[in-house]
């Protein structure tokens, strides 16, 4: 890796962000006042009720939309526009039907790149990803946690500082989706990107995220932000995650008897 790619990511600082879209004529308030850190190479869990301005945030963050008020700086620079610093992970992978694995995985560098640099480059993300094999698979020969790893190859090979996930696991089964949550966990302390998880799902929150932010709804806003205190590697299964599932549980949905899953 290069020197650029062991620096760790930027700072993101949300400073009284706002957004509203308008509806049917109407001013719809989707986010209120925002005001959040994530410490750059740090990694932060946002769970909340769908419609609570989750990805509209990420949106902010990653430069696809813009606050009505506020601001959002990463590395001390204003967010204006998207960055090749920010790579975004989407639930869908949003792959290529007709390109094969390495050209959709080069499909995410500049046009211009130099081809011996970028061949040397996809094999490398390929192998980061365990995808050595199968370069000339098309997406419709891969499972579906093999597309996924393919769009994660290809969000991180401009190497960017910073990586949004926005529900990527949503749509996976229990097994991929566990596997995958320990690629991403060792190549964002391998790369050391600042990282920002979106989610639904309180265990993946806790287990991925060194803070769980609560968002509430009508407008979004933080709520609650919970500091997880777990030694690494995590285990699931283990006394302490469980209390601290059931504390996360409580401040997001109240004080509603807790499900079997989630009793002490």
């Amino acid at each position: 890796m290069t020197e650029k790619a062991k620096q760790a990511g930027g700072e993101i600082s949300i400073r009284h962000a706002k957004k509203s879209f308008r509806i049917e004529g109407r001013t719809l308030e989707v986010l209120g006042d925002i005001d959040l850190t994530i410490e750059a190479g740090d990694i932060v869990s946002i769970i909340g009720a769908s419609g609570c301005g989750k990805s509209t945030l990420l949106r902010l963050i990653a430069g696809l939309d813009f606050p009505d008020g506020g601001e959002v700086r990463i590395g001390g620079k204003k967010v204006e526009k998207p960055s090749v610093n920010v790579g975004v992970l989407f639930q869908e992978s949003r792959l290529l039907p007709w390109d094969t694995t390495e050209k959709n995985i080069a499909f995410g560098l500049p046009e211009k790149f130099p081809r011996d640099q970028k061949k040397k480059l996809v094999a490398e993300y390929m192998h980061l990803v365990g995808l050595d094999g199968f370069e000339k698979a098309l997406p419709s020969q891969l499972s579906g946690g093999m597309q996924k790893r393919v769009a994660i190859a290809r969000t991180l090979i401009n190497r960017p500082g910073v990586l949004l996930l926005d529900e990527p696991f949503g749509a996976l089964d229990a097994f991929t989706r566990m596997n995958l949550q320990e690629e991403i966990i060792r190549i964002r302390k391998q790369e050391r990107m600042t990282t920002v998880l979106v989610t639904h799902d309180i265990d993946e929150a806790i287990y991925m995220g060194n803070k769980v932010i609560i968002m509430s709804a009508k407008p979004g806003v933080i709520s609650k932000v919970i500091r997880v205190e777990l030694p690494e590697p995590r285990r699931r299964t283990s006394g302490d995650f469980a209390l601290l599932r059931a504390r996360v549980f409580r401040e997001f949905y109240g004080e509603q008897e807790l499900p079997e899953e989630y009793s002490i």
